[in-house]
This record gives structure tokens, C-alpha cells and sequence, in this order.
């Protein structure tokens, strides 16, 4: 392997979901199960969708209910790490100022102490450990570091004038009202579905632009990376509703911040993970079984789901036969889990799942700086396969050098997902870690020097892809309907991947659960 300096690599891991459990899925010689027990209310998988519905139902005081996880801890998209010098995100790592929408969202904030006062304010108070300290994020470009993301120096007026008229196209979307729902709205259930807005899923974003007469390659290059980075794939192949929906969902504001103000912790969305995790515990106790693997979902001539778990650790087959089944895991696995549901399968098949790859570099101390603007917390790079990198300790507001995590993000555009999945499952360790390192020495020459341990984590399904046709497709919709004992939680549903899209599916299945049932309860999604 050629390297472009003599410094050896640094030690570390190469990391990610329990790929060899979870593909025994693709085998037929799993046992038969040793074991039957009764579950009134199963909840497959434990992200944040599986993780809301579990705390939805807890807060409702209904207690009789198990949540499986294939994983060794819960999390999902939202998981971190932590080492001798910090905590640090395994993949997302912010959540922006709830709207007024994300109801759900603002009352589990307020649950854990982060949102002051009424939870449904339109101008809250948060507590500022959580408000992202400034610098929030900036871009290196032609070796020069600028604040913002969106590319300014050397920009021709023509192409200013293109930035201008974007933004007034955004703000329209923000402030168009059709009745009740905003033409935008996060979650995504509550846009609108005017006729005009929903033709915009049928055409790429890149497309999109291209149609308003916006061919500015600095500002293609800003919506291509807010496509990449939101829902790692480029704006030629996303929906150009899901992205214009980025920029024009996201209005929450607050008394203490500006409203693109972000909340993060040094270990991204941990914090949200363990709140849920904890919200769960303290109302109903430990419901989560870890390291289970559901391979066999069938519903049975009795009425009821049977589910079958592989249990890697003990080496044999649980059957539980559950009354009220919540699938919050990926909807990739549908067609492998199921049996009969045709539609279902074919819904779930016609979604394309995006791999990604996080890299987490344990530095020694501060890195040396090219010209311009001082680190950020969110450090992007123009033209270059990553997305860039987070700075694991800047809430820590450091004035002087110390030791700190650089958390780095690649997107595998640029392939099919098939070929991003062969990468991540093929490539070593050490090619990933001299490609990220040589990405790095641009804006910062010494990073090898002070780089001690490089742990890389793949994701090879890390979100749905939201491309032309999904989201207002009848494929999406599909999932999103309430079943008499299935429903289904996970972000998957929504089309794309946010932590208040997947909180939402969790809450509201859960909350569908529960009048199944019969039980009384306030509701939080209005």
C-alpha cells in the first residue's frame, strides 16, 4: 500500500453492526424453537423508533410488553462510543430545534431536563449544555478554511444572485400554509399533499434546480452535500421534495438560540438513546433482549403473531407468540423475516438503503490549521468523497490544546449501494485509514502525527434512500397504515432517515398499540 507519508498508521478497529448474525437470515438451517413463551406486545428492534414506542408505552403505564435487538445495545443510527479522552457519535450526532410539529420530540426534551418551561412554546428555553457552541460549522476550500457551508469566496455575482434566489425559493416553501399543514413539515406525515408539491417527488432534486434555471456549480455543490449528508445519496438521484424538504422543514426556534442552532452532546444523539432507554427502565423496568436476531415473522391460524428469535449466545430458538407486533427494525429485512404478506415484500424491495462509513480519530492534540476561519464544531470539505468531520469534545468550549475525537463521515456515493455494501464488507481496515488520513492532510498537514488510534464502524443499511416515488409512493404508504396486530415504527416509513421521523413512527405505533387495546391515554403527537 503506497502511503504519502512515513508515518505508520495508527492502531484501531474495524467495527459496525453484527453483520454475521445478521446475515444467517440469508440461511435455512436455523433449529426449531426449544422454547414458547406468550408476549402481549413485541417491539423488533431497538433504535429510536423501537426505543419511542417502548417509552410511549411505558409513560401510558402499560408495563407487559419486550423489546428484541439484534445489536449488543440499543441506539440504532443514533449509537456512540466513548474512550479515555471523550464520548463520540457512531453515526448521527445532531438534532435541530424541534418545530412545533414534533410535539413527541419537545415532550421527551422536556422529559429529560433540555427544554425549559412549556414543551409546545414557540419560543422555548434549552439548556445551553446542549445548544451547539460557536463556531458551529464551516467549509475548507482551495486551502482556505471559510464559516458556513455554502461556498463564498471567489463566487461570481451571477452565481450570488443563483444563492439569493434559492434561499427565496426555500423561504416560500417554509411559509406556504395549505389549511392546517405547512407545505414542509417535520414529521413528514404532516405536509401537505397538495398536487403540486407531491409531483415534486417524482423528479430529482438535482433536476429540480436545473428546471428554476439555478446551474450555479457552487450551489449544486451545497444542495449535493446537504442530499449526501442527510440522506447519503447524491441530489441526481434524491426526490426533490425530500430535498427541498431539508431546507424548508426546519423552522424550530427558541428564546436562548438562533433558530439553525443545533443540539449535541460529545457523543452526538446518545444522550437521546439513553433518555429513551432510561424513560423505558424507570416505568416498566429492563424490557430490552439484546443479541436476538427475529428471522421468522408468521401470523398463525390462532390469530396470533409467532416470531421467532435466534439467540447466537445460547445457540437455540425462541418462539414468542406475541398479540400486538411493532416491527421498528429496517424494512430491508422484511422480505427475508416474513412469510406470505406478497405486498408487503414487494413494497419492502422496491427501497434502496444507502451504506455508510464513520471513521473515529483519537488525536493527541489539536491539529495544525490552514488560513481562515478556527475550528468548528461541524468541519466540512469541498470536493472530497467524505462529508467531513465533527469535533467530538468543541461543547467543552476548549481554549486551549488537548486531546480530542475527530468524528468523520462518508456517504459511498459515487456506486450503487450493492458496490458500497461489497466495499465496506471487503475493504481492510488500513485502506480505509490512509484514505481518510490522505483526506485530512489537506487541511491538516500534521494529522498523522497526532492522530493515536483510527476506529473505522460501516454501516452497510444505514438509511432508506428517498429516491423519485418513495416517499408519496404507495409502496411507503404501505407501511405507514395500521394493521389489526402489525405496525410497523422504524424511520423506513417515512422515506428517510431523521431522528424525529423515526421517533414519530415509534410513538405512533405505539399510541396505535394501545387503543388496539383498549387503553386510555394522552396522546403526544398533537
Amino acid at each position: 500500500m503506497r502511503r504519502s507519508s512515513q508515518h505508520p498508521l495508527p492502531p484501531g478497529e474495524l467495527l459496525g453492526s453484527a453483520l454475521e448474525t445478521g446475515h444467517r437470515l440469508r440461511q435455512s438451517n436455523l433449529p426449531p424453537a426449544s422454547e414458547t413463551r406468550q408476549v402481549p406486545v413485541l417491539i423488533v428492534g431497538a433504535g429510536i423508533g423501537g426505543l419511542s414506542a417502548g417509552w410511549k408505552l411505558a409513560k401510558a403505564g402499560f408495563k407487559d410488553f419486550l423489546m428484541v435487538e439484534l445489536e449488543a445495545g440499543p441506539g440504532g443510527n443514533s449509537r456512540s462510543g466513548h474512550n479515555e479522552v471523550s464520548a463520540y457519535p457512531l453515526a448521527a450526532h445532531y438534532l435541530p430545534l424541534p418545530t412545533l410539529e414534533a410535539t413527541a420530540v419537545r415532550e421527551l426534551l422536556a422529559e429529560l431536563g433540555v427544554l425549559h418551561g412549556d414543551a409546545r412554546a414557540t419560543h422555548p428555553i434549552y439548556d445551553e449544555r446542549y445548544l451547539c457552541a460557536m463556531p458551529q460549522e464551516r467549509l475548507y476550500r482551495n486551502g482556505w478554511w471559510q464559516e458556513g457551508v455554502l461556498p463564498q469566496n471567489g463566487v461570481s455575482a451571477a452565481e450570488r444572485e443563483q444563492y439569493r434566489r434559492f434561499y427565496v425559493l426555500m423561504d416560500d416553501f417554509k411559509r406556504r400554509r395549505d389549511g392546517k399543514n405547512r407545505a414542509f413539515a417535520l414529521p413528514m406525515e404532516l405536509s401537505s399533499q397538495a398536487p403540486d408539491l407531491l409531483a415534486l417527488d417524482r423528479l430529482s432534486m438535482r433536476d429540480w434546480l436545473l428546471a428554476q434555471g439555478l446551474d450555479s456549480p457552487q450551489l449544486h455543490w451545497y444542495v449535493d452535500y446537504a442530499c449526501r449528508d442527510d440522506y447519503g445519496t447524491g441530489s441526481a438521484e434524491v426526490s426533490a421534495w425530500a430535498g427541498i424538504h431539508y431546507f424548508a422543514c426546519r423552522d424550530g426556534e427558541a428564546q436562548d438560540a438562533a433558530s439553525d442552532t443545533v443540539l449535541t452532546t460529545p457523543g452526538g444523539n446518545g444522550w437521546l438513546v439513553d433518555g429513551l432507554a432510561q424513560g423505558i427502565r424507570s416505568r416498566a423496568g429492563d424490557r430490552l433482549l439484546t443479541g436476538a436476531l427475529a428471522f421468522r415473522v408468521a401470523e398463525e391460524n390462532d390469530g396470533q403473531m409467532h416470531v421467532d428469535l435466534w439467540l447466537p449466545a445460547e445457540q437455540r430458538t425462541l418462539r414468542l407468540i406475541v398479540g400486538q407486533l411493532i416491527w421498528a427494525a429496517p424494512l430491508f429485512l422484511v422480505p427475508h423475516v416474513f412469510v406470505g404478506n406478497d405486498s408487503l415484500k414487494a413494497a419492502a424491495r422496491s427501497y434502496s438503503h444507502a451504506p455508510w462509513l464513520v471513521a473515529n480519530l483519537t488525536l493527541s492534540r489539536f491539529p495544525e490549521e490552514r488560513a481562515g476561519s478556527a475550528m468548528a464544531w461541524d468541519n466540512v470539505l469541498y470536493d472530497s468523497p467524505g462529508l467531513g468531520y465533527v469535533v467530538a469534545t468543541h461543547q467543552q468550549m476548549r481554549m486551549r490544546p488537548g486531546a480530542t475525537v475527530f468524528t468523520y463521515y462518508r456517504a459511498l456515493t459515487g456506486m450503487t449501494p450493492q458496490q458500497g455494501r461489497a466495499a465496506l464488507q471487503d475493504t481492510p481496515r488500513e485502506v480505509w485509514a490512509e484514505q481518510i488520513l490522505a483526506e485530512l492532510e489537506r487541511p491538516h498537514p500534521d494529522i498523522r502525527q497526532v492522530t493515536t488510534r483510527l476506529d473505522i464502524f460501516r454501516n452497510a443499511h444505514a438509511m432508506a434512500r428517498p429516491l423519485p416515488g418513495l416517499i408519496w409512493g404507495n409502496a411507503r404508504r404501505l407501511f405507514a397504515a395500521d394493521g389489526a396486530r402489525l405496525r410497523f415504527a422504524h424511520a423506513d416509513v417515512s422515506g428517510f432517515s431523521l431522528f424525529e421521523e423515526a421517533q414519530y413512527r415509534g410513538v405512533l405505533a405505539a399510541e396505535r398499540t394501545l387503543r388496539r387495546m383498549g387503553m386510555n391515554f394522552v396522546t403526544s403527537l398533537s
